[in-house]
């Protein structure tokens, strides 16, 4: 994926407090290097603004503006690289007005500038954070995300096995929806997938045979939350023949199915849809179970330690004993 001036400042500029000065017209400058090409200069993603140093964004705090008002010029020939080549943002933190050297060339070469009202640290720790995030491998998986007892669960099923029923009912039960339909995960650290849900989908759950519902309207805005890290998949399967071998598999194993997702590999728990079954108990009590296996705790493994100590204490111990 590439990402564009415009999109980050589409994505970011609420929480990192941007304002563009100059420069809105090149906001098709790209943030990041196409990776086949190894041609284009070296250059860091984001980091302080140097003569040394090329990075995508060039960061300008307090120090940094000193040191460029105090040259007075901003001599291209002073680099050890093309500024007009290698940056595609020049951005301000601390409200600062930018060196009017700065501001010049930004303007004769075409360079965004922006300014942020969060300081240097501040801006470059959630800069940082986000630009990660918005570069992240990405992937649309059809199911319905929730936070469940505070654990990100992703439930999955063929189409009408009555996913966003169940999470409706696992709502009105206090927890809380992420995405429905289609949530879209991304890998944002090793190990680490993060699902939110699309914009424009946000806060809605469709249910069969009563339409489009606005959860947060109906249940407050606790019930609903941007995004959430995924732990934990339940697959629903219906409970019939064609599916039974996959059922039984998960009983009595303390093996654990998984699921690799852009590389990660979640814990996948199977369950049987049928009348009767209350699946937002079970679902409860897979949740429960999960976060004590994440502790260490597996309740098969324990059953089978206790009836291996209680047959070993039911074997003769000597010759008395026969």
């Amino acid at each position: 994926m590439r990402l564009s001036v415009e999109a980050l400042f589409g994505a970011v500029h609420d929480r990192l407090q941007l304002e563009w000065l100059s420069g809105r017209e090149r906001g098709e400058r790209f943030i990041d290097r196409p990776r086949d090409n190894d041609t284009a200069p070296k250059t860091r993603l984001l980091g302080p603004w140097s003569y040394n140093v090329a990075n995508r964004i060039q960061l300008i705090g307090p120090a940094e503006a000193r040191l460029i008002a105090l040259d007075g010029s901003f001599d291209p020939d002073r680099f050890e690289y093309a500024p007009a080549d290698t940056t595609a943002l020049f951005l301000l933190s601390n409200r600062l007005e930018p060196p009017p050297a700065l501001a010049a060339f930004a303007n004769t070469h075409g360079i965004p500038l922006m300014v942020s009202a969060l300081n240097y640290g501040e801006l470059q720790k959630n800069l940082r954070h986000q630009i990660t995030r918005l570069l992240a491998e990405r992937r649309i998986i059809h199911g319905v995300l929730l936070d469940v007892l505070g654990l990100g669960v992703l439930m999955t099923g063929g189409a009408n096995i009555g996913k966003s029923e169940l999470a409706l009912e696992l709502i009105s039960r206090g927890h809380i929806l992420v995405a429905d339909d289609a949530p879209e995960f991304r890998r944002i650290a090793p190990g680490t997938l993060e699902g939110s849900c699309p914009p424009l989908l946000e806060g809605f759950l469709e249910v069969r045979g009563l339409g489009v519902l606005n959860i947060a309207r109906m249940y407050g805005d606790a019930h609903v939350r941007r995004r959430k890290t995924l732990k934990f998949i339940v697959d629903l399967l219906p409970a019939d023949s064609e599916h039974s071998e996959a059922l039984a598999e998960s009983r009595l194993s303390d093996s654990a199915d998984t699921r690799d997702i852009l590389g990660v590999s979640i814990p996948l728990r199977k369950l049987a849809v049928a009348p009767g079954r209350n699946l937002a108990v079970l679902i409860e009590a897979a949740v429960r179970d999960q976060l004590l296996r994440y502790g260490g705790y597996s309740a098969t493994r324990d059953l089978i330690e206790q009836q291996a100590r209680a047959i070993e204490r039911s074997r003769p111990t000597g010759p008395e004993d026969t």
